[in-house]
């Protein structure tokens, strides 16, 4: 006699009667797996795996009003930091049993946007958004459905909610002020998208680095993005100037235009980093140390934003509304200094 077919279905049911066990012990199992005894998940796990039985998070959401998963938006997940966030805030909902569902944005405002609506009509839990500019009228989207969100990143104007930031100005200062004390005089900002909050913060931070400093220039330099390839270009139209002419340090906003810029002047022959021109960048992502020299960089904690981040969210999404407070959370920059910057006038890097 043929094998009973497999029901392609199971239904929670299914699986009560094939273990042998109430329909709210297999409930349990699945949700509260810490109230069973191990013997009966074990049974209870056994039957849905030879069953197939797949939980409709559909039907959850109808019993229940909420999904058990959290959406989180990156501006750019080609950028490390931003995976670093997704890192963290993963740790965070880990650790109280939601699942993390990534959107990548890909520094693209109407994708961004795209994304928020699959999370509201999914019904999640909440949000942690990541954007580079201006995204109030998605935010207001998702608080007007009463779904919590979280910003990292980005400190959005016209709306309350939690925030974890970076402090982007004192990235610019910091990585300007180490140029700066290790003799450089001629520094450059090499950056683009200025209209992205970051990239315009660290702006900011190194005019007030270089301002207060005797005997200091500050040139900058706009590229057409926050690539790898718009680091190569800047070298390319440094190359073309007299030596003189020449920053001797440069900030550049991201890693990715460090490197290219390193790369650039190294694969050209048009000057030696740290040598001629000590180069600074702005992440510490994980292309820092794998350019064509050691990137000196400001790191800023990816992990710890996407972690604080997560427990804000959880902090809202368990308290009642009338009873929330928003917070701000500013977690600060530090310098790592690699072989890519170097006293003015030696052949040596700093060392620290």
């Amino acid at each position: 006699m043929p094998a009973k077919p497999k029901k392609t279905n199971p239904s929670m049911m299914d699986v009560a009667n094939h273990a042998g066990v109430s329909i709210a012990t297999v409930s349990n199992v699945i949700n509260r797996p810490e109230k069973v005894a191990k013997a009966t998940t074990q049974r209870v796990q056994a039957s849905i795996d030879e069953l197939g039985f797949v939980r409709n998070d559909a039907a959850r959401f109808l019993a229940t009003g909420s999904t058990n998963s959290i959406g989180m938006v990156l501006a750019d997940l080609d950028n490390s930091l931003f995976v670093d966030m997704a890192h963290g805030a993963q740790q965070g909902a880990d650790a109280v049993g939601l699942r993390l569902i990534l959107g990548n944005a890909a520094c693209n405002l109407d994708r961004q946007d795209d994304y928020l609506q699959l999370f509201d009509e999914s019904r999640v839990a909440g949000v942690l958004l990541s954007p580079m500019e201006d995204s109030l009228a998605g935010i207001e989207r998702m608080r007007s459905h009463d779904r919590p969100i979280v910003l990292l990143n980005y400190a959005q104007d016209g709306v309350d909610c939690c925030t974890v930031l970076v402090d982007n100005e004192q990235v610019g200062r910091i990585a300007a002020q180490h140029l700066i004390e290790t003799g450089r005089k001629r520094i450059a900002f090499v950056a683009g998208r200025d209209y992205y909050q970051p990239v315009h913060a660290r702006r900011v931070g190194v005019q007030q680095a270089v301002a207060g400093a005797s005997g200091v220039t500050l040139e900058e330099i706009d590229t057409d993005g926050l690539r790898f390839e718009d680091g190569l270009a800047a070298a390319t139209a440094l190359s073309e100037r007299p030596v003189g002419e020449r920053p001797d340090g440069i900030v550049a906003v991201t890693d990715d235009i460090a490197n290219g810029l390193a790369e650039g002047l190294h694969s050209a022959f048009i000057a030696e980093v740290p040598g001629d021109i000590s180069i600074v960048g702005c992440e510490d992502n994980r292309s820092a140390q794998s350019g064509p020299v050691a990137l000196t960089a400001i790191q800023l904690r990816g992990d710890q934003m996407g972690e604080a981040a997560a427990g804000l969210l959880l902090e809202e999404m368990n308290t009642p509304a009338a009873e929330h407070v928003h917070r701000t959370l500013t977690i600060q920059p530090s310098l790592v200094v690699r072989a890519s910057t170097t006293v003015a006038g030696t052949d040596a890097p700093l060392s620290v």
